[in-house]
């Protein structure tokens, strides 16, 4: 009897320490728009990351980690103007994946310009991403936001 109620202990600590590690996320994302005129708008996709954490950028060279990706729903309301537009990442030399890699830690705002083909519309998309430190990365992860431009 003993070593059953051991066995469920164990089991429950063990449940319990892999839910908080799914739980864990050191970067928080929000979503927000501003209408430019009648005919555009920009949205803005801030992510607030955790200190000693980091998220690759945007263009990762092929052979190193998981690059941010941003990808937005298409609309009739709505068409993307030019690319996702993001400030310069740092860079810092990886030596698993023996490059020097991008990544953005702190904070990093990405905008995507938008023409309004019905003067108003809902926005929708996904940020994929992985969250580092210096001893591990997170399973990659996705931000799913829609934001109103009215």
């Amino acid at each position: 009897m003993k070593k059953i109620g051991f066995l469920i202990l164990v089991m429950t600590v063990t449940m319990l320490k892999c839910s908080i590690a799914q739980i864990y996320n050191p970067v928080k994302w929000s979503v927000a728009a501003k209408k430019l005129n009648s005919k555009e708008a920009v949205v803005f996709v801030k992510a607030v990351i955790q200190d000693g954490w980091h998220i690759y950028g945007l263009d990762v060279p092929e052979g190193g980690p998981l690059s941010t990706k941003l990808s937005f729903s298409t609309s009739p309301a709505y068409a993307l103007n030019g690319k996702v537009a993001a400030p310069a990442p740092k860079s810092k030399y990886e030596k698993d994946f023996k490059m020097d890699v991008p990544y953005y830690p702190k904070e990093v705002v990405f905008q995507q310009r938008v023409k309004l083909i019905k003067g108003e519309a809902m926005v929708k998309g996904t940020v994929e991403f992985m969250a580092c430190d210096k001893t591990q990365c997170l399973p990659p992860d996705e931000y799913n936001f829609s934001v109103a431009i009215k």
